[in-house]
């Protein structure tokens, strides 16, 4: 499926257990593979001035390969209890 990084941007991500992730307000991509890597629920800038950065990017983003369905919305696999 191709997708225009933009239309990414505000849509509501949520797992399929249904809990509201957050929205996404940033996209980090692999280069090498050309793909989405991972969607962000801060904005980069924000993530990189925090000073909790590793535990900040964790908590506000989600690994695209988690993706199972996107539409209005974007559903993904939820987390395995040690990655929440």
């Amino acid at each position: 499926m191709t997708i225009r990084i933009s239309d990414l941007y505000g849509k509501k991500v949520i797992s399929t257990s249904g809990e509201m992730l957050g929205e996404v307000r940033g996209v980090i991509l692999d280069m090498e593979k050309g793909s989405v890597a991972h969607l962000l629920f801060m904005e980069m800038g924000q993530l990189v001035m925090s000073s909790n950065l590793r535990g900040d990017f964790h908590k506000n983003s989600v690994s695209y390969d988690r993706v199972t369905r996107m539409s209005e919305t974007i559903v993904v696999k939820s987390a395995p209890p040690a990655e929440k």
